[in-house]
């Protein structure tokens, strides 16, 4: 009987923790703006240290999240104003494993550290639009709000 009671406890363990992954993944992803999106987290060996999650756009912000992973906040934060992509790749070695053929792989330099991330090829053109785009009603810092035409 001690056995079953064990096995009992496995198994509700088990669901608890899909269901919180379950539940993290409703919670970041209930807003549009959601893309795959792998992050180079490692680059001590060449071609690894990859890891798989997703991506959320908001306003100046690209919020990336683990996808196997308990936490609600991101893993990662890119903000749009001090980010460039510096080149674009196609996976070599052993990234090819790990990646799906149709990726590209974007060498960027942000203020913090440059950081490697990969997405579809699809999605590359949005992201650059993105990159390159201001929120709506931003004002850009070349023109300032001195510059406006009066209304």
């Amino acid at each position: 009987m001690l056995v079953l009671e064990w096995i009992g406890v496995g198994v509700l363990v088990v669901f608890a923790g899909l269901l919180v992954l379950f539940v993290r993944r409703a919670l970041v992803t209930r807003s549009g703006g959601i893309i795959r999106l792998s992050v180079r987290v490692s680059t001590m060996l060449d071609g690894r240290g990859w890891s798989p999650g997703f991506g959320r756009f908001t306003d100046d912000e690209l919020r990336w999240y683990r996808m196997f992973s308990f936490a609600i906040r991101p893993k990662r934060v890119l903000a749009r104003r001090g980010l460039a992509v510096e080149r674009r790749r196609l996976p070599e070695g052993q990234e090819r494993f790990s990646m799906p053929a149709d990726w590209v792989i974007l060498r960027c330099t942000s203020h913090q550290a440059p950081v490697e991330i990969a997405m579809a090829q699809s999605t590359v053109t949005g992201f650059l639009s993105w990159l390159e785009a201001a929120p709506p009603g931003a004002v850009s810092p070349r023109l300032g709000a001195q510059d406006w035409p009066a209304a």
